[in-house]
């Protein structure tokens, strides 16, 4: 039977064997107790900004949100194209989760991100010069 402890014990019994050798041996006796992780705590801007995104449903993009710092980052991913196109993200500052209007601060950030996206697209614009002198156009 193996010697039972915790993994971050793992670093004591490392400086004490040292080579690989009783590295392995170590570790051919030794049963590894694995916690789950906690959940995340419950992140209300994050919450609230999930439950805008349910009630938007598009054929083509998805909607993805994650908490970064106070704020929240939220992406947009065209499905289902043959041709590589980025994922545009964007960030939601406290000031605008916490608005006393959120539900229409949103759309608009999502409305512009959108037109933004699309946007950025474009793999040709009259203001690419050389490239339009190379084409004759």
């Amino acid at each position: 039977m193996g010697h039972w402890f915790e993994p971050r014990d793992i670093p004591n019994r490392l400086t004490k064997t040292g080579d690989c050798t009783s590295l392995r041996r170590l570790f051919a006796k030794t049963k590894i107790i694995t916690i789950p992780a906690m959940p995340d705590i419950a992140d209300p801007r994050l919450d609230r900004v999930l439950a805008q995104l349910r009630l938007y449903e598009h054929p083509l993009l998805a909607f993805h949100a994650n908490a970064k710092g106070e704020g929240v980052e939220v992406s947009i991913q065209l499905m289902h194209c043959t041709v590589p196109v980025h994922t545009y993200v964007y960030e939601m500052h406290p000031r605008d989760l916490d608005h006393p209007q959120f539900e229409w601060q949103f759309q608009r950030q999502l409305y512009d991100a959108l037109h933004d996206y699309l946007v950025e697209m474009f793999i040709r614009t009259p203001q690419d010069r050389k490239d339009r002198r190379e084409r004759g156009l």
